[in-house]
């Protein structure tokens, strides 16, 4: 009796290993085959920072991996029946030999042993296909380096001088945003344009592009999310999450500051007497952002929990990553009516999120020309965008404002990098626009710049005169100073970048993680 207790019990917790390695090799295909230029690092922060996250993301991956262990757990049940039917009654033993004499000692039977060298064979493999299918690999072989230290600017250490005249800032942050969308006479990869309306506000503004035609930013590493590219933007460094930092806790939904050794875009503009706001759509708790940007100029958030408790959406309304962007538009609207009758200059930053992989969301009001619903989702982004910008140039305020569009990064939809086979990024760049500045376009072309460019470059659009013309990592793009990207390259840039920083670590990052509930 004890011996078939036994019997069972280590055939229920084989199958239960069984089912955890799959589940390991599930989620490393889920991840190469869904997303793109998702490193390690990332997935790190996003699992420990992941209140607010969309369910439909989680739902996706969910069903991805159930569905296939329902199918392994079949042929297990199956190839089970088989081995009990063809090995119940073998058994296996050890013979010594002593000349003539011999020595038998029974072993476990041999079912087991096969099961069980199998099982290992295949844990080890999966650890390892894991291993370095979600980057682990890259991510633990990094050196120490001083790059970071000798490299960075603290905006607090130089002069930055405010124009007499402030002006306004409008900057939104369209979710995935690449140039690859344009057309092919314009540098990208259709015959006509899928978002022709931001193309020709390119075409027709100031657009900073690594070529001859339009284009964009290079992603930097650290800089290749959402969270990271808000990072970047704003303080002129990367995103970095690491293990030997000593700032990791299993929760993050408790921290109370984030990266508080920087001094970044909205505190210049908080110091120089600006309103900052924060508007978007989803939880703006996700990944701290709300923490990131209350501490860091005093942003008022108006995010999806926002809208619910002032009775913007029903307090059961949850669409996409919370509400969609047709409803954003229409807040902000609204919310830039009111704010632009105060004496005070304002920086009204939004973040919208209808092109978020999975496969993007689609407005009911918008045409879908495409078979792709992702593609779909970008052509209805961009309608909605032209029609926001149209109303803002209307407005009696927009004479005093800049506006700045970017994407945050490249898509992350496996499908849609494959499609169109440009992976090695050579056509890829992140959107970039500046409306209504007082600059020319004398070196717009032919840069080679990533999103930490865009903190000081975007308080030179507003007016504001930098001393050095560098802030953070980044270099102000309407001077002639040289970018860290045209000094050592994207590749070596991003290699330096991802060594471990104790700079970066002490300094920057100080207790950010630390105290995570």
């Amino acid at each position: 009796m004890k011996k078939r207790k036994l019997r069972k019990l280590s055939n229920i917790l084989l199958i239960l290993l069984i089912n955890i390695i799959f589940v390991l090799i599930f989620l490393t295909n889920y991840e190469n085959q869904e997303f793109s230029d998702i490193t390690f690092e990332q997935l790190l922060f996003t699992l420990v920072t992941s209140e607010g996250t969309s369910t439909g993301v989680v739902l996706d991956g969910f069903i991805y991996v159930a569905l296939r262990l329902f199918v392994v757990n079949i042929v297990i049940f199956i190839l089970y029946l088989v081995y009990r039917k063809v090995f119940k009654d073998k058994k296996t033993y050890l013979r010594i030999y002593f000349g003539k004499k011999k020595i038998s000692f029974r072993l476990f039977p041999i079912h087991f042993i096969i099961k069980f060298i199998l099982v290992l064979i295949f844990a080890i493999w999966s650890i390892n296909y894991a291993y370095y299918g979600f980057g682990v690999d890259k991510y633990l072989n990094t050196k120490k380096s001083n790059f970071i230290r000798d490299n960075y600017v603290d905006a607090r250490s130089v002069s930055i001088k405010a124009p007499e005249h402030k002006k306004n800032l409008i900057y939104i942050y369209v979710e995935s945003l690449e140039t690859s969308l344009f057309s092919v006479r314009n540098g990208g990869n259709f015959d006509t344009s899928v978002i022709p309306n931001l193309e020709r506000l390119a075409s027709d503004n100031i657009n900073f592009s690594e070529t001859n035609t339009l284009g964009g930013a290079k992603m930097a590493y650290g800089t290749t999310w959402t969270m990271g590219a808000l990072v970047g933007s704003t303080s002129g460094i990367p995103l970095k999450f690491t293990l030997s930092s000593n700032h990791i806790a299993n929760d993050c939904r408790g921290y109370k500051d984030f990266l508080p050794g920087v001094y970044n875009l909205g505190d210049v503009l908080k110091e120089n007497g600006y309103k900052n706001y924060f508007m978007l759509g989803s939880d703006a708790a996700f990944a701290g952002r709300d923490v990131y940007f209350s501490k860091h100029g005093d942003y008022e958030i108006l995010d999806y929990n926002y809208a619910k408790d002032n009775g913007w959406i029903p307090k059961n309304y949850y669409t996409w990553w919370g509400y969609e962007d047709s409803k954003l538009f229409d807040f902000a609207k609204n919310e830039l009516t009111n704010i632009s009758k105060t004496d005070e200059p304002f920086n009204f930053t939004l973040l919208t999120a209808d092109t978020h992989f999975t496969d993007g969301y689609v407005d009911k009001s918008c045409d879908t020309p495409y078979k792709d619903h992702y593609l779909n989702s970008y052509h209805c982004s961009d309608s909605q965008l032209g029609a926001f910008i149209d109303w803002i140039q209307k407005q009696d305020f927009y004479k005093d404002t800049v506006v700045v569009i970017t994407g945050d990064h490249l898509t992350m939809q496996g499908n849609i990098v494959d499609m169109f086979d440009y992976n090695n990024e050579n056509n890829r760049y992140v959107y970039n626009v500046y409306l209504n500045t007082d600059k020319d376009k004398k070196r717009t072309k032919n840069r080679e710049f990533n999103s930490f460019d865009f903190y000081p470059t975007t308080l030179s659009a507003l007016g504001f005169d930098i001393k050095g013309n560098r802030l953070g990592l980044g270099t102000n793009l309407f001077s002639n100073r040289e970018t860290l990207t045209e000094k050592y390259g994207k590749e070596q840039l991003d290699e330096k970048l991802q060594d471990n920083s104790t700079f970066y670590d002490d300094i920057l990052i100080q207790d950010t993680f630390k105290n995570c509930k």
